[in-house]
């Protein structure tokens, strides 16, 4: 066992260990903060000067025929110029989160020179069209580009890379919604999915660094402010835990319908992929003329949500299925924007519908109408994503109050249980899949093939009831080309024998050829996963 640690760089694992390496990265989840911040406020402020344009242009159009049909000239353009960009880099297709997630996982190692001009660039062109999408998973994506980008020019390994990517998605989320805590469970529950101190820290000083970024150039207000006239009473808690059920009902049918129109939409165009963004373009050029209200995130539908004269029944029901039905056709078409802004969007229209029946059954009063609509944010949010924690928190620095807090929690894992036992993935996961199946399938290519001496460090923990959980080292079948450097138990740093016995909760540092880390992370994962069921 001497023998291979000699080969060790003994500079890697000293920072590894070192407690000036957990202060480092604190210093550097500010400095890809401020980095990821300035893209994003660059981003937010490139789609506010697009949609402001879309809107002049179109209004100024309606009711000539020459000008509409000139609109669809450009329409065309636009299409052009955004194929051209999925061309020259593909991995800026759909929102942008799973690839992110793919990054963290250690199965891509996608290019962020090209990934942060390609995605701005296509972003502002598509808001420009009035496509049907969000800003928040872009935003993910820049500001996980950006932190790797910060990596690679402080020179950091593949392991701290990933940890700065999580700080950048957790400063692209933060700047979207102008909500850092948010950008924070964001990056842990649904990037990185492992919590420990430094890494908590860090992503927190890289968000709210955004944060800050943000709020000097386009104020303090949140993207979505609600501002609850009255607190729910208790008596209506029946009605949270029925809204609860349906948003995890209507979370699960969202994201098989999404599926299904992105399968549809995989038959479109099989030797030519960018012809599948015509259908969404052409709809976009209709809908700025019949229908404007569904275009782009959905900052029109929620100033008529929260209007004081409000939106009778059948208005909120059209709202809400025309918007789905034009987010999911948008997204189906790999049109490289988000969904998570029109989800929320999606959320407060199903909560405001939900309050409407009960006002018209006499239930409930109009003035609880925007507790309701928070509630949806926050039902649909987890329901969708599988995230119940972030969605409590997203609801919470919308709202400003923590006195909702309990409604909004009850509803968000009720959501939660409900949208997992109709056994329909969750959204991300299922985005995320095909990636990891793709880098496995050219990791065991890549064993056979010739690779350099080059090593690497990577860590995985154990998971409760996992497979390692309780076997001592000897009798791991540990993947090829890798070795166990320590475990880290409880803080307490041990040089593992074959006879020391793994727990769960520990942490594994292993070693393995550069080229060969991403397949050891993948299967020592697998190995590692936690099983509830033991």
């Amino acid at each position: 066992m001497r023998s291979w640690r000699r080969g060790l760089s003994e500079g890697t694992v000293q920072r590894r260990f070192s407690r000036r390496f957990q202060v480092s990265l604190v210093g550097e989840g500010a400095l890809v903060g401020l980095f990821g911040g300035a893209i994003v406020t660059l981003y937010r402020l490139a789609l506010s000067w697009a949609e402001h344009a879309l809107r002049w242009v179109t209004g100024s159009a309606a009711g000539s025929p020459v000008s509409i049909a000139a609109w669809f000239f450009c329409l065309l353009v636009l299409l052009v110029l955004v194929s051209v960009l999925l061309r020259w880099e593909p991995t800026t297709s759909g929102s942008g989160i799973p690839q992110v997630d793919a990054e963290v996982e250690g199965a891509l190692d996608a290019p962020w020179k090209r990934i942060i001009p390609a995605k701005f660039a296509e972003g502002t062109l598509l808001a420009l069209a009035g496509l049907s999408l969000g800003r928040e998973g872009p935003s993910v994506q820049l500001g996980g580009m950006s932190g790797k980008a910060v990596s690679r020019m402080l020179g950091r390994k593949r392991g701290e890379e990933r940890l700065l990517i999580t700080c950048g998605a957790a400063a692209g989320m933060s700047a979207a919604f102008h909500a850092p805590f948010t950008g924070v469970l964001f990056a842990l529950e649904e990037i990185h999915k492992q919590f420990s101190a430094p890494l908590i820290i860090s992503v927190m000083c890289s968000a709210v660094a955004a944060d800050l970024l943000v709020s000097q150039v386009v104020g303090l207000e949140p993207v979505l402010s609600l501002s609850l006239q009255q607190n729910l009473p208790h008596a209506m808690y029946p009605l949270v835990i029925i809204l609860g059920m349906l948003c995890g009902v209507i979370g699960a049918l969202h994201n098989r319908g999404m599926f299904a129109f992105q399968n549809l939409f995989s038959r479109i165009g099989a030797h030519l992929p960018q012809s599948r963004l015509v259908i969404p373009f052409a709809l976009a050029g209709v809908a700025a003329f019949v229908w404007p209200e569904l275009m782009c995130g959905g900052e029109a539908i929620i100033e008529m949500l929260l209007s004081p004269a409000g939106l009778s029944l059948g208005t909120i029901l059209a709202l809400l299925v025309g918007k789905y039905a034009f987010t999911a056709i948008c997204f189906g078409s790999g049109a490289p924007g988000g969904t998570l802004y029109p989800l929320v969007v999606m959320g407060g229209l199903f909560g405001g519908l939900f309050c409407s029946v009960m006002n018209g059954l006499s239930i409930t009063e109009h003035m609880y109408f925007l507790n309701f609509v928070a509630l949806g944010v926050a039902g649909l949010f987890s329901g969708v994503v599988r995230a119940p924690v972030t969605a409590v928190v997203l609801v919470f620095e919308l709202t400003g109050s923590l006195d909702a807090l309990l409604s909004v929690t009850l509803v968000s894992i009720l959501a939660y249980v409900t949208s997992s036992l109709t056994e329909t993935d969750a959204f991300y996961e299922h985005l995320l899949r095909p990636l990891l199946e793709k880098a496995s399938k050219e990791a065991r290519r890549s064993i056979d093939e010739p690779h350099s001496q080059k090593k690497d460090l990577g860590t995985v923990l154990v998971g409760p009831g996992s497979r390692l959980e309780g076997l001592c080292v000897r009798d791991v079948p540990w993947p090829d080309a890798i070795r166990l450097v320590t475990i880290e138990r409880a803080g307490v740093e041990i040089i593992p024998t074959g006879d020391t016995r793994i727990h769960a909760m520990d942490e594994l540092l292993f070693i393995a050829g550069e080229s060969a880390t991403d397949d050891a992370r993948l299967k020592l994962s697998l190995m590692c996963a936690p099983r509830l069921d033991q």
